[in-house]
């Protein structure tokens, strides 16, 4: 006998995807530092990657595996896309708007563009897709990136501008809005390990982007909330399960990192939002400032996966009192052999986490689609529904989308 473990009436079901990673054809920062970048990422990837990944996943050697080019060509085929969301019984699908083809110029909006996304947004409702719309996914437009992007404070004022010319243009269909996605990610990748543009290494630039991150997001909020009262306002926040090998300074450490990585910003920010999203991917076991996992099972990227780190994160979030939407959790799978599994277990902490109180309403994996995963490039396959880059960019729904579309239409978990 099985036991169904049911979720809150009007649960959120869906995944997610951001413009750059999907859209293609795009021309921001991002695609500037790519075909700059190419050839030594696929240099790189010799050192950076075991051999039995570069077994599997050859392309990463090659160049052109890190320039997104037409990615899944989801610009075009959004509908198609979309069709076999809610094939799969999703009511709820998480995007990004891409900044750069709004606004090209500075202070100059695309109508073409805005028509393209009230359009997706259009095509969601009409098939009881509830959107989930991020502003910012990391791309900045060329022109802002020349001003400095958000190591200058004066990014926070055209963050907000662009916020509300979107609320204004999208808002009648659009109630859950996320102005930023993973800013702690974001500022570590560019600006203290210099590994994503503009490759500066920094603590003071990291600081201030933080920052200007913070004010870009309550500056925002507020924009929207002027025209939308009602609206949703949140943020992408990644945060991770963290825990300590045994002696004082270890958990000295461990609470360090916790209080930085996982709250300082939200914290910040909380009197300027009506949820948080969780992304939620790792689990750190801290000893001595090393990351120590002992689990053996791990992701295409080796990572290791750890689905009760889900259910740790939810209930350090439980301290704002604010609903909270499962924004991205997933995993690289390319043989799609743990991701029913591991979706089924993540989901049995989720409830886990309801019964204990966390307002948890939505869980949206990541990602619907395969997709470009920023500079690791196609190799990772992420998606719920595999894309085939060798012909024809064609879409096949993996065994593991059926699964969960099983849990879906349940509207909950078995065990």
């Amino acid at each position: 006998m099985t036991k169904l473990l049911k979720f809150p009436k009007g649960f959120y079901w869906g995944a997610g995807a951001s413009s750059h990673q999907v859209e293609g054809n795009n021309k921001n920062n991002w695609t500037v530092w790519e075909k700059e970048n190419a050839e030594r990422l696929a240099d790189k990837a010799k050192h950076t990657w075991q051999l039995w990944q570069l077994e599997l996943f050859p392309e990463a050697l090659n160049s052109r595996n890190y320039t997104s080019g037409k990615a899944t060509d989801h610009y075009n085929r959004f509908k198609e896309d979309f069709d076999i969301a809610k094939s799969l019984g999703h009511n709820a699908h998480r995007f990004s708007i891409e900044w750069s083809r709004i606004e090209p110029e500075e202070g100059k909006f695309n109508k073409k563009e805005i028509e393209h996304y009230r359009t997706v947004i259009s095509e969601l409702k009409a098939r009881g897709i509830e959107p989930f719309v991020t502003l910012w996914h990391w791309t900045l437009p060329l022109w802002l990136a020349d001003k400095g992007g958000w190591a200058n404070r004066k990014t926070a004022h055209y963050f907000s501008r662009y916020a509300a010319k979107m609320a204004n243009e999208l808002g009648i269909d659009v109630k859950y809005w996320v102005t930023i996605n993973e800013p702690l990610v974001y500022s570590g990748h560019s600006y203290l390990k210099g590994e994503w543009p503009p490759q500066k290494r920094s603590l003071r630039l990291y600081l201030k982007v933080l920052r200007h991150l913070e004010d870009a997001h309550r500056h925002a909020a507020n924009a929207i909330k002027i025209i939308d009262r009602d609206a949703m306002v949140g943020i992408a926040k990644h945060n991770i399960f963290l825990e300590s090998n045994r002696g004082s300074v270890n958990k000295l450490i461990k609470n360090l990192v916790d209080w930085w990585w996982n709250y300082h910003f939200i914290s910040n920010i909380k009197k300027h939002i009506d949820f948080i999203g969780l992304n939620n991917y790792f689990h750190s076991r801290i000893n001595y400032g090393i990351n120590e996992n002992l689990n053996s099972d791990v992701s295409d990227l080796g990572w290791e996966l750890y689905p009760e780190s889900v259910y740790q994160t939810l209930k350090g979030l439980k301290r704002y009192k604010k609903p909270v939407i499962i924004t991205e959790n997933g995993l690289a799978d390319a043989k799609d052999n743990k991701r029913a599994q591991y979706i089924k277990e993540v989901l049995v902490y989720v409830h886990k986490a309801i019964r204990e109180g966390v307002d948890v309403r939505g869980y949206l994996y990541w990602s619907l689609t395969d997709n470009f995963e920023w500079n690791k490039g196609f190799w990772p396959r992420f998606g719920l529904v595999e894309i085939d880059y060798k012909n024809n960019l064609k879409r096949k729904v993996r065994e593991s989308a059926k699964e969960y579309a099983k849990i879906i239409a349940e509207n909950g978990v078995r065990i």
